[in-house]
Parts: structure tokens; C-alpha cells; sequence
């Protein structure tokens, strides 16, 4: 049977058609890769956090998505000026969902604010506003652009196994992972950024800045599916 795969998404003011309202969204590439590496998407909104466990006990694995900055306060930190957008929702439901996963050695992949999420649930802190540290902007060149970044992985993690030594990636963050308890950062941009970690031991763990999903070649995303499918030994 195909793994039923979880993808977290938006919720926000949205149109189309004659509707113009709150609606539950995510980018369609996001579900296309999931169905072309062998997997059946099923789209998780925000709801209330009790309802975590039993969303995960159905799922095979879970993706968390990109999208807005996470609440500073997560992480104790006074909000940068460039920090917006937050949702409370969203950082509750997800978190809520990274705690069942765990429990149930549910394989995850996060992505971009995935990422981000992840190591704050950790214990982990984020720079706010990643050009101020790195002095441009490559890594979010503004509106809806990706920006182009150049990737080294680290030799014998499990990402270096489904991406190689080096790869090209699509990026759209402003804020990127400062630390990262439990984690083992594995692959980074030439500027320094942390693009990559994943946790240590058996189960698949693994977060990127960047977004798979964009790219002709979705190994990460066949990654998880493969651990996530019945009769894995992960």
C-alpha cells in the first residue's frame, strides 16, 4: 500500500472564483511530489493540538511545510523589525504534530519554517533576519522569487545519501537556524547558513531551509516516502 503522507498547511485570506475568505491552502507542488515519489498526500490544517495524536496514529509520515515566521516568544526573543506574520495556530498544531510523530517514530521531513519549527521545539533559537548576519539577500531575493544557493552536505549523513556531496538548491527564507539541540547540522551555504539538519539515530528526521518540492528531482521527498512505506525498517 501506498505510505499516506501528511503535509501541514496555510491558513489564510485567499480568492478565487467569486470567494475571497479564510481558506486552508498549500502549493500543488507540494502534493505532486508527494503522489510522484509513490506517496498519497492528505492536507492537515491548523485545528485545536489534542487532536494531534490521533492525526498521526493514521499517517505513514508527516512534512512539515513552509510559510510564516515562528512567534519569537517560542525562543524567548524580542521580535526583530523584520519579523512578522507569525501564526499561533499554525506553531501550536505543528508542534503539537512533531510531539506525536516522535512518539510514534513517525518519519519527518521538514520544510524552510519546517525547519524552523523543528528547532525551536527543540530548544533551539533563530536569527531573525539572516542578511544581517550574511550581508545580501541570495537566500530570499524578495516577492514570490526562490533564490538559487549553492549546498555542501555533510559526508555520511542520511541527506548526503539522498542529495550528494553538493547540490543546488530553491530558497525563501529571511530567517534561518542559530541552534539546534538534538540535531546534527548537515549541510550549509558558502555564506555559513545552516541549510540542513537531521536527528541522530534510525528514524528519519530530517529538515532543510529549501523547498524540495520546487525541484525536478524531489530525493528527499522519495526519501521520506520510502521510509514512510509499510515494511520500512525505519
Amino acid at each position: 500500500m501506498s505510505p499516506l503522507i501528511g503535509l501541514t498547511t496555510y491558513r489564510e485570506q485567499a480568492a478565487w472564483g467569486v470567494w475571497d475568505q479564510r481558506a486552508d491552502l498549500l502549493p500543488a507542488q507540494y502534493a505532486e511530489a508527494v503522489v510522484a515519489c509513490g506517496g498519497v498526500p492528505v492536507l492537515l490544517p491548523p485545528q485545536p493540538a489534542e487532536g494531534a495524536a490521533a492525526v498521526v496514529a493514521r499517517l505513514d509520515g508527516l512534512v512539515v511545510s513552509g510559510g510564516a515566521d515562528v512567534d519569537p516568544g517560542r525562543y524567548g526573543a524580542t521580535p526583530h523589525p523584520r519579523t512578522a506574520g507569525w501564526r499561533a495556530d499554525r506553531d501550536a498544531w505543528e508542534t503539537a504534530l512533531l510531539d506525536a510523530a516522535e512518539a510514534a517514530g513517525l518519519p519527518v521531513l521538514g520544510v524552510c519554517r519546517g525547519m524552523q519549527l523543528m528547532a525551536v521545539r527543540s530548544g533551539g533559537t533563530l536569527d531573525q533576519h539572516t542578511p544581517d548576519l550574511v550581508g545580501h539577500d541570495d537566500h530570499s531575493p524578495g516577492g514570490d522569487a526562490f533564490g538559487t544557493v549553492a549546498v555542501r552536505t555533510e559526508p555520511g549523513s542520511r541527506l548526503a545519501g539522498l542529495v550528494g556531496e553538493a547540490v543546488t538548491v530553491n530558497c525563501h527564507h529571511h530567517q534561518s537556524v542559530a541552534t539546534h539541540p538534538g540535531f546534527r547540522a548537515v549541510a550549509r551555504a558558502a555564506d555559513g547558513t545552516l541549510e540542513a539538519m537531521e536527528a541522530e539515530g534510525d528514524r528519519f528526521c530530517v529538515a532543510v531551509q529549501w523547498h524540495p518540492e520546487t525541484a525536478a528531482d524531489v530525493g528527499l521527498l522519495a526519501g521520506l516516502v520510502a521510509a514512510a512505506a509499510p515494511g520500512s525498517p525505519e
